[in-house]
C-alpha cells in the first residue's frame, strides 16, 4: 500500500493592518480546506505568507531584478505548493498594489494548472465585484484553476448576517473549502505541483461529457 505525502497549502494574504480581517478570511479559508481534506484521510501542511512582511523586498526586487533570500523563499512556497488560497484587501474596487506586485515577481507559467481559491474584503459589499473583474481574470491570466466560489467579507459580514440576498460568510466559506478540498482531495501530494498537467485529448474530454 503506497502512501500519500502531505498536500502543500499556501496561503497568500496582503492584509496591512495588524489584526488584519484579510488575514482571518485566510486563516478561516485554510482551516475549512483543511477539514475536509482531513475527512477524507488527507494530511495537508499550510504555510502563510504575510505579504506586508516583503513589502520591501519585493520594491526592491523590481528595483535591482533580484529577489531577497525571504521573497524567494515565498515564492518558492507558493509555485510549489499543490494548491493556494490568496486573500487581498480591496482598495479603489481592485486589488491591493501589494497583492499584485507580489504575483509580478511570480513566473507568468509557474501556477500553471494549479488549484486556486481567491478571497477578498472590505468596508462595504459594493465592492465584492472586484472578485470578478480583478481577481478571477488575474489568476486565468495566470492559467491556474480557480474554485467557482469567491469569498468576499464586507465588514457587516463579520457579524454572521451580511447581504439578505447572498448565503452568510460561514456558508461561503464552506462552500469554498469543499470546492478547493476537492480539487486537491486525489492528488498525489508533494512534489506533484512540480510535475508538468496531464494532457487530456479533447476527444476524450467531450466523450466523457456525454452522458451514458
Amino acid at each position: 500500500m503506497s502512501i500519500r505525502k502531505p498536500l502543500r497549502l499556501a496561503v497568500i494574504s496582503a492584509g496591512l493592518s495588524l489584526p488584519s480581517s484579510t488575514r482571518l478570511l485566510a486563516d478561516r479559508l485554510a482551516e475549512t480546506v483543511r477539514t475536509e481534506l482531513a475527512a477524507a484521510d488527507r494530511e495537508v501542511e499550510v504555510r502563510i505568507i504575510e505579504l506586508r512582511d516583503l513589502a520591501v523586498d519585493i520594491a526592491k526586487n523590481f528595483a535591482s531584478g533580484f529577489p531577497s533570500p525571504e521573497l524567494s523563499e515565498a515564492i518558492e512556497v507558493v509555485t510549489s505548493a499543490d494548491g493556494l488560497i490568496a486573500v487581498t484587501p480591496v482598495f479603489t474596487a481592485s486589488y491591493s498594489g501589494l497583492f499584485k506586485s507580489f504575483f509580478d515577481v511570480i513566473d507568468n507559467g509557474a501556477l500553471t494548472g494549479k488549484p486556486v481559491l481567491v478571497g477578498a474584503t472590505g468596508g462595504t459589499a459594493r465592492h465584492s465585484l472586484a472578485l470578478e473583474h480583478a481577481l478571477r481574470p488575474l489568476f486565468a491570466y495566470l492559467r491556474a484553476v480557480v474554485v467557482p466560489t469567491a469569498v468576499y467579507a464586507a465588514s457587516e459580514d463579520w457579524g454572521g448576517h451580511g447581504d439578505s440576498l447572498t448565503d452568510t460568510l460561514p456558508r461561503r466559506i464552506a462552500r469554498a473549502g469543499r470546492e478547493l478540498a476537492g480539487l486537491l482531495r486525489d492528488l498525489p501530494g508533494g512534489d506533484s505541483a512540480a510535475d508538468e498537467p496531464d494532457v487530456v485529448p479533447f476527444a476524450e474530454q467531450l466523450a466523457a461529457l456525454r452522458p451514458e
